[in-house]
């Protein structure tokens, strides 16, 4: 029998971009669960979980450019999250892009009367997805996030 051969601790990621990038998969597994609900919402649903009929109006009248804004940002930062924890140097521009796309969401939410209908809970929860999007984007630049 031989030994289990591990890498030199020099290529071994940090226990931080370890712990960083499992958060920022179950981050965004939970955001895939949120764009999958998102799509496939009803007015009478969003009424029936607690919304006015002019907060439901809103939440289904998106434009399609939001929509896509929202995939490209959930489904950039799964993508971009794994290649982190893989350390591949594909993880900044996927994350970039995820950003990008996030910012453009929140553009949306405030152009389109999205932020005006849900009140402050709407800003404070597109805000920190934006800021997690770009603290993931920024640790994909450090050194230690490319093997």
């Amino acid at each position: 029998m031989s030994a289990i051969s591990l890498p030199p601790l020099s290529h071994r990621p940090p226990v931080w971009l370890i712990c960083a990038s499992l958060g920022g998969i179950a981050w965004n597994l939970f955001g895939l669960v949120q764009f999958a609900s998102t799509v496939t919402a009803t007015t009478q649903s969003l009424i029936a979980a607690g919304l006015t009929a002019a907060q439901a109006e809103v939440m289904t009248g998106y434009p399609g450019w939001m929509t896509l804004a929202f995939a490209v940002g959930v489904c950039g930062g799964l993508v971009g999250s794994l290649f982190l924890l893989l350390r591949r140097t594909a993880a900044q521009p996927v994350l970039g892009v995820s950003l990008a796309a996030y910012v453009a969401l929140w553009v949306g939410d405030a152009v389109h009367g999205v932020f005006a209908a849900m009140g402050a809970p709407q800003v404070i929860i597109l805000t920190t997805v934006v800021a997690i999007a770009a603290a993931l984007f920024a640790i994909s630049r450090h050194p230690s996030a490319k093997s």
